[in-house]
């Protein structure tokens, strides 16, 4: 086998392999890949370069720990799988992550692994976790239907733009008996990065940035693959992420959201219609306050801002929407439909 598939191969495990045979790691990697001794004290010197591998004790008498880099590669059957044995016995004790970006990292791993056993009608899971020395990344996928088909069959939602904006809202769950449908929305919020992959169609969501959502290019065959990174040295902590989704922002009650309304945009269309008005309201009035994000969007039909925010607006007057990140035409237009307020 080339020395490089040698390595690559070897990241995937040499994590679990230090912590259970360090005092002898050359002996054990040739065994595991079946090449000589002399091979795989090479591919060990290139692992610790590499600082996947740390060498403690003597020139002589070496030790090696995982380093900085660390991986936990697993696939589980999905029948009968309880989404937090595998975290508690597999993937926390192999990995080395400050404690607020553990319970952020926990969080996700549950909420997505739980998410493919409810929902995906797949029969396996594979869960791989990468510890580096700036981030940790988090890659959860199914062989099932897929989301956006899922979505579509419990919904009638069959555009996946339209069925990534209702799950930015959150609340969407077709269980509602057992789901909030905060998983997947508070999981995008917690996360760096987030990118969801399913049936053809793909989208990011990058914090920081001015138009978080996007679509992306997909890369998923076969049911559904969820990626998550989050920065070793974030101040977000998984606290401040549930509490910000309360009016008040001091409790845990899911009563606001944002809506991005780039994804009711399309690739190619704008926001002109009060049919994308209508589909933009759905669900709405199952919270208190919305905030309307117009990022990323240059300007908006006026059936649009009229339908949504002077009609919506007058039928739901328990629901505050909030525009932000208007653009100038953006702006004026709404400003055109707004009742004026009372002096």
């Amino acid at each position: 086998m080339h020395p490089h598939h040698l390595l690559t191969q070897a990241t995937t495990w040499i994590t679990e392999l230090a912590l259970a045979d360090g005092q002898r790691l050359p002996a054990a990697l040739a065994a595991r890949l079946g090449v000589g001794v002399a091979t795989a004290r090479r591919l060990v010197r290139q692992l610790v370069a590499l600082q996947w591998l740390v060498a403690d004790g003597t020139p002589r008498r070496p030790r090696y720990r995982p380093g900085p880099m660390r991986q936990v590669v697993r696939c589980y059957a999905l029948a009968g799988l309880e989404e937090d044995r595998p975290w508690a016995q597999d993937f926390a004790p192999r990995l080395d992550l400050p404690p607020q970006v553990a319970r952020l990292v926990e969080h996700a791993f549950t909420e997505l692994v739980n998410n493919a056993i409810d929902h995906s009608g797949g029969r396996t899971v594979t869960v791989s976790m990468r510890q580096t020395p700036h981030q940790v990344q988090l890659l959860v996928s199914d062989d099932g239907r897929g989301i956006f088909d899922a979505i579509d069959a419990g919904f009638a939602i069959s555009d996946p733009a339209q069925a990534m904006l209702e799950l930015a809202k959150g609340k969407l769950t077709s269980q509602p008996a057992r789901h909030t449908g905060r998983g997947l929305c508070f999981t995008a919020r917690l996360a760096d990065v987030f990118d969801l992959h399913a049936n053809a169609a793909a989208f990011q969501h990058v914090d920081g940035r001015p138009a978080p959502w996007r679509a992306v290019r997909p890369a998923c065959g076969q049911g559904s693959a969820v990626y998550v990174a989050i920065r070793l040295d974030t101040e977000r902590t998984l606290d401040a992420v549930l509490r910000q989704h309360s009016l008040d922002g001091q409790g845990y009650a899911f009563e606001r959201t944002v809506v991005p309304l780039q994804l009711a945009a399309g690739a190619n269309a704008g926001l002109a219609s009060r049919a994308q008005a209508r589909r933009v309201a759905a669900r709405l009035t199952q919270f208190r306050r919305v905030e309307l994000d117009f990022a990323g969007l240059d300007d908006i039909g006026h059936g649009f801002a009229d339908e949504l925010l002077r009609v919506f607006g007058h039928q739901h007057p328990e629901v505050q929407l909030v525009p932000t990140n208007m653009a100038p035409r953006v702006a004026a237009m709404v400003d055109s439909v707004r009742e004026p307020q009372p002096a």
